[in-house]
């Protein structure tokens, strides 16, 4: 190795010496900086779960504070007695006989925080009234709930049974709060109540009644009298009201306008003295009235001729096809 590269392998070698001893320098030094760093990052974090804490706890607290205040009171026979007469109040409010109803201690239940307590409330009334009474329970202020609500109907028309429980609780142990005035803030005629009218409108629990038959359209004919007794009904009293199709089969319904009820009928079967071949869906005159048209019809072959009669008119108004009037299928027939 002559001088001059002797020169340069000192110089590599006392660079690559500042580095490592840089290097070892600088990590003697950082090392506890960085276990610094990390116990600060620690302890901020364990400050911000305290801080994170501390604002759940005062959120919970305040909650808490908000149920308190709407319970009846931090002492069980006191509560009981309470939410017993505000049920009293209610009943008599919603128009109901308080003698119809039966009021029966539930509770108390032991529950994480708290005792539940209630009624269980048995009783009978109009369905209009009972619908109050649901109306007015749900409203009302103090903190419960309606469990088992159970109506059936009664053993008169009109009457309606009603079955459940009305639950609240006791906080243990209760926070300090301000009462709120647990006074009904709803009435029967409050605007709110329109949401359960439909329960009454319906009517669902009454008897079944037969519907009445409907009114007559004005303008349309008066319906046939009845037949007198012993005699067949004649045709004017079958009429075609509807020539519709199921599942690809073309069927005429005749309403029996003395009996009121409506018959079923195929092509193939007997009708009007005949036999039904067809049930036409063109659009052609109405009989008798040739600015109107007719879009159906059901055509019968008696012996050897073809008859029609329109959608909405009675078998008394048949008439007699001429060749040209026939549709194209009957013409070979």
């Amino acid at each position: 190795m002559n001088p001059r590269e002797r020169k340069l392998a000192i110089a590599i070698g006392g660079l690559i010496g500042i580095f490592v001893v840089g290097f070892g320098v600088r990590g003697f030094f950082l090392k506890p900086l960085r276990e610094l760093d990390g116990k600060i990052a620690g302890v901020r974090e364990k400050l911000a779960k305290i801080h994170a804490d501390r604002r759940d706890y005062f959120t919970a607290e305040d909650a808490m504070k908000r149920i308190a205040a709407r319970c009846f009171s931090d002492d069980l026979d006191l509560a009981s007695a309470r939410s017993g007469e505000m049920l009293t109040r209610i009943i008599i409010n919603s128009g109901l006989r308080e003698a119809d109803f039966s009021r029966v201690p539930v509770g108390p239940r032991k529950m994480r925080g708290a005792q539940e307590i209630g009624w269980g409330v048995r009783g009978e009334g109009g369905l209009a009234q009972v619908v109050n009474l649901i109306f007015l329970l749900e409203k009302s202020t103090p903190v419960h709930r309606l469990d088992g609500l159970v109506l059936s109907a009664g053993d008169t028309p009109g009457r309606v049974r009603v079955n459940f429980r009305y639950l609240t609780f006791v906080l243990e142990p209760a926070p300090e709060s301000q009462p709120l005035d647990l006074e009904l803030k709803f009435t029967a005629e409050s605007p709110e109540r329109r949401t359960y009218a439909a329960l009454v409108t319906r009517d669902i629990l009454r008897p079944y009644v037969k519907r009445a038959p409907p009114k007559p359209e004005p303008g349309s004919p008066p319906p046939p009298p009845p037949a007198p007794p012993g005699t067949e009904p004649g045709p004017e009293t079958f009429r075609v009201v509807s020539l519709s199709e199921w599942m690809g089969k073309p069927e005429v319904h005749v309403r029996d306008l003395s009996n009121q009820k409506t018959l079923r009928f195929q092509p193939g079967d007997p009708l009007a003295g005949g036999r039904i071949v067809l049930v036409d869906y063109r659009a052609l005159p109405m009989p008798g009235n040739e600015s109107l048209l007719s879009n159906s019809r059901v055509i019968v072959k008696i012996g050897n001729e073809f008859w029609a009669v329109e959608r909405g008119q009675t078998l008394a108004n048949r008439y007699k096809l001429k060749p040209d009037q026939l549709p194209e299928s009957l013409t070979k027939l």
